[in-house]
């Protein structure tokens, strides 16, 4: 298809016009490409809220707490917390302990394998009215729930967290309710942890002033002590806000295609 020419005797004039338009659109095609590139790293961590401080897909070994000491009132807590994790769609592994610890799932096992052990610490459906629900009865009560020695457990996750490259976290599941004498051992534990760059992540199941200020102690303030709720008060999924930032990228990427497009059509033109 040939072209036409129109000769133009001041075409000259029109150079700084033809700078501006190209200097605009090239901007606007720049603007476009950043929002595309932004929506795409954006859409990749969906900031999924969880009731627990643990990050999606996270490498962890679960350190639960099986003691004498963790009551009924606390059950509900532990499944809440095992089932959050369960959720996580990371991998895991599970140290429980009492007086002694061992290794219940080894690392690298998936979160969701931890789902049917939350049974263990719920109560069961009310089948019949005005008969009393009791927890059913999990594979520790009877041979191995005694004293409260975190530092058995803790010591055990360490040597697991240790071997494993990169260092997986180390979720403390208790209500912190330590023997007094175990506590020193503990402590130097928990230093070795942060010396070994190993994170340590505890979770509270209703655990007194009196012992969380004792975490504190051996701990600062930079390790996270957080009070795990209920089953009951979980919602039932984890829960995503809705995606603003994803559609103000969308919006921002569309206006400057659209401006670039109506911003002045193709014009071909030299001087002569």
């Amino acid at each position: 298809m040939s072209r036409i020419g129109i000769p133009l005797t001041d075409a000259g004039q029109l150079r700084s016009s033809a700078r501006l338009t190209a200097a605009v659109t090239s901007a606007l095609a720049v603007a476009a490409v950043v929002c595309v590139v932004a929506f795409g790293l954006v859409s990749r961590n969906p900031h999924t809220r969880t009731t627990l401080g643990l990050p999606p897909h996270a490498n962890e070994v679960i350190v639960l707490d099986l003691s004498a000491s963790i009551t009924v009132d606390t059950f509900s807590r532990i499944a809440a917390t095992l089932q959050t994790i369960s959720r996580s769609g990371g991998r895991i592994g599970l140290v429980v302990f009492s007086t002694y610890a061992y290794e219940a799932l080894p690392p690298g096992t998936p979160a969701a394998d931890l789902a049917p052990l939350v049974r263990y610490f719920m109560l069961p459906h009310q089948a019949t009215p005005g008969t009393m629900v009791t927890f059913p009865t999990n594979p520790w009560t009877n041979n191995f729930t005694s004293g409260t020695n975190i530092s058995t457990g803790m010591h055990l996750a360490s040597e697991i967290a240790f071997a494993q490259r990169p260092r997986p976290t180390i979720v403390l599941i208790s209500d912190l309710d330590d023997d007094p004498g175990d506590f020193p051992a503990l402590t130097q534990i928990l230093l070795s942890d942060r010396a070994k760059g190993i994170p340590v992540h505890i979770e509270g199941l209703n655990p007194t002033p009196n012992d969380v200020a004792l975490f504190r102690s051996a701990l600062g303030r930079q390790v996270p002590i957080v009070d795990v709720p209920t089953v009951d008060q979980l919602p039932p999924q984890n829960v995503t806000p809705f995606p603003w930032v994803l559609v103000a990228l969308a919006v921002a990427a569309a206006v400057a295609l659209a401006a670039r497009i109506a911003w002045a059509p193709r014009l071909d033109w030299r001087g002569s």
